[in-house]
């Protein structure tokens, strides 16, 4: 018999049936398949055939060179993950979300990066997380601590990922952020964790003036030296530091200014790459190299700051690579979390700007405490 409190027990608001629940619980369940069906419906040139014109089965088996199991299966699925539809007449096309792993730049480089480099090192997330160390790049590709210090040894696909990722998000904000840093002019500018040189490309663009010095690991120096060699860049203008942040001593150069020559430093997306305790190391260290002429910005994508549900489970998620592939310590922070760390250094915050670029960066600008 009911208890009279299970009887009368207000029932929630919105909640979701049974059947409803458990289809969703199926997705998550089948999503490693449903994940590799769609990298095979585009690897094999099936999702952007059916984009152009709808096709039957048939149609697509002879345009694409394939059999009727590999086309007869992949549609099953595709069917039901919602990537493909079928009309009437029995032809196939692509769904509006089929689409978005063809045409949206941000998906692409979502789906592209976690195929190419997360995918087989998820397997190892829980070992990675009971021994702090990237056990899935470790067992699947290179015995390296962490994957920054051997990004040039990566596969070639794996790297182009990597990269493409990388860039897209952050490469979006400089416009902006230059503006920011600018005003005032300073006379130098210190970019910790340039890794490729976007932008100290984008600060030699900006301005005709500025010295800038990138700062990051000996194998990353090299690549962008490089790089800019080919491109004959101003190396008047344009100085490297090849050292890691994360040794004891202070290797760190000079970064004070003066009241006519003030100096910036940068850390785009960069601070993301440690765990807490090497944040609070690597501010102080910084802290330590500046003065009150010397303004700090830290750029990041806060899960916090998202002004859409996508983008604060894009980024939650991201902070399983760094579990598993990155080093083993590290994610994605709440702009809350970044700033209580700030508050332990020998820095504290001036002045914040957010929803900067299309996909709400938060700019921190930072001074000596």
């Amino acid at each position: 018999m009911q208890s009279e409190r299970e009887t009368y027990r207000r029932q929630r608001k919105n909640k979701k049936s049974k059947v409803e629940v458990l289809t969703e619980a199926q997705k998550i369940a089948f999503a490693p398949m449903t994940f590799q069906a769609l990298a095979a419906l585009i690897d094999f040139n099936i999702l952007q055939t059916i984009s152009q014109t709808p096709l039957t089965r048939e149609e697509v088996m002879q345009k694409c060179n394939l059999s009727k199991y590999t086309v007869y299966t992949l549609f099953d699925a595709a069917l039901y993950a919602g990537l493909i539809k079928k009309d009437e007449q029995g032809a196939y096309s692509a769904t509006d979300l089929g689409e978005a792993f063809l045409l949206d730049p941000m998906t692409k480089a979502n789906f592209n990066f976690i195929k190419d480099v997360c995918y087989l090192g998820a397997h190892e997330l829980k070992e990675s997380f009971a021994k702090n160390t990237p056990v899935g790049l470790q067992k699947h590709y290179i015995d390296s601590k962490t994957i920054y210090e051997i990004l040039p040894q990566l596969p070639q696909q794996m790297l182009k990922s990597w990269y493409e990722f990388d860039h897209y998000y952050s490469d979006d904000c400089f416009g902006e952020v230059l503006k920011i840093m600018f005003n005032p002019k300073p006379a130098k500018v210190f970019d910790i964790g340039g890794n490729t040189g976007k932008f100290e490309r984008a600060c030699l663009a900006f301005d005709g003036d500025c010295i800038v010095n990138m700062i990051d690991l000996p194998p990353n120096i090299e690549v962008a030296k490089a790089k800019f060699e080919q491109e004959k860049a101003d190396f008047n203008r344009l100085k490297f530091h090849a050292l890691d942040i994360l040794k004891q001593e202070n290797n760190l150069p000079d970064m004070t200014g003066s009241d006519a020559k003030n100096t910036i430093v940068l850390m785009s997306q960069f601070l993301d790459c440690f765990s807490e305790e090497q944040i609070l190391h690597i501010l102080n260290k910084v802290g330590e190299k500046i003065n009150e002429y010397t303004r700090v910005y830290i750029l990041e994508p806060f899960i916090d700051n998202q002004l859409f549900t996508g983008a604060a489970y894009s980024l939650a998620h991201i902070s399983l690579y760094f579990t598993c592939m990155a080093n083993g310590c590290s994610k994605m922070y709440n702009e809350a979390d970044m700033k209580d760390i700030i508050k332990k250094s020998n820095l504290k915050v001036n002045r914040a700007f957010y929803n900067i670029g299309k996909y709400d960066y938060t700019l921190l600008e930072c001074i000596k405490a």
